[in-house]
């Protein structure tokens, strides 16, 4: 069972430049056990045969692979510490800042950005790059339409102002969806631009092996200008940031020395 997870690493390395050995083993190999049984398959060997050869079954191993649950203001007082607090602090640095929402799954965290910012800032002032490595949830995030499920923690205000019903759906407003540009992107594998102001990453680092974060946050550091902020989820705090050129600038943000 083990060699055959282990071949099965590297043939997906292989044909996607997705590393699955820097996911934590325990996990990755329960999740895609679970689908290739549902689909009858007996065997990461026989799994991979068949993804070879079939687009839609690849396409719905990279969602598995990738954990997309999102919503709005996912979190919230972090969002309130963001708005409140760090943003102000950036904002008097740069009149137009720079920002990237890594791994932004279905866009309702690159949107979140662009709706607290435009409290501050006209929309005209910025933009927001967001990338994720599946081309799926993507596509979904460039739609811009959400189940009301997803807006649970969404102030009133902020529906009424940014986005627009239809029937159960909600459509981010054409403004908002304007500021943000999503484009595919491996964040083990690919390298970063930059500098940013602010990089959001969160809920997705808690999946990495500790080495593959250590590259991570290296990584991450190297695209923050001096003074940005790295924005990472609840479960992934940072306990040696000094070792990656950052320091704390609040409960799971850090800033760049």
């Amino acid at each position: 069972m083990q060699l055959d997870y282990e071949n099965f690493t590297v043939k997906i390395h292989q044909k996607t430049g997705i590393n699955l050995a820097l996911y934590k083993e325990a996990q990755m190999k329960r999740r895609l056990t679970s689908l290739y049984q549902k689909k009858g398959f007996s065997s990461f060997s026989e799994f991979f045969s068949a993804l070879n050869k079939d687009t839609q079954l690849m396409n719905e191993f990279l969602d598995r692979m990738t954990i997309n649950v999102s919503e709005f203001y996912r979190n919230a007082k972090r969002w309130e510490v963001l708005e409140t607090t760090i943003l102000p602090e950036l904002l008097s640095n740069t009149p137009y800042p720079r920002i990237w929402s890594a791994a932004c799954s279905t866009g309702e965290e690159p949107y979140t950005i662009a709706m607290l910012l435009s409290r501050h800032i006209p929309l005209s002032k910025f933009q927001i790059l967001a990338t994720d490595i599946d081309e799926n949830v993507l596509a979904k995030a460039k739609l811009g339409v959400y189940s009301e499920r997803s807006l649970t923690e969404v102030p009133k205000e902020v529906i009424a102002k940014h986005f627009d019903r239809d029937g159960d759906y909600y459509k981010v407003s054409d403004e908002i969806k304007r500021t943000v540009t999503f484009r595919k992107q491996n964040l083990l594998s690919d390298a970063f631009s930059g500098p940013f102001d602010l990089i959001v990453c969160r809920n997705v680092l808690i999946y990495f092996t500790e080495e593959a974060k250590d590259v991570l946050y290296h990584k991450f550091s190297g695209a923050l200008r001096t003074g940005g902020v790295l924005f990472v989820g609840s479960t992934e705090q940072i306990f040696n940031p000094g070792a990656y050129g950052l320091e704390t600038a609040d409960t799971f943000f850090y800033r760049k020395k």
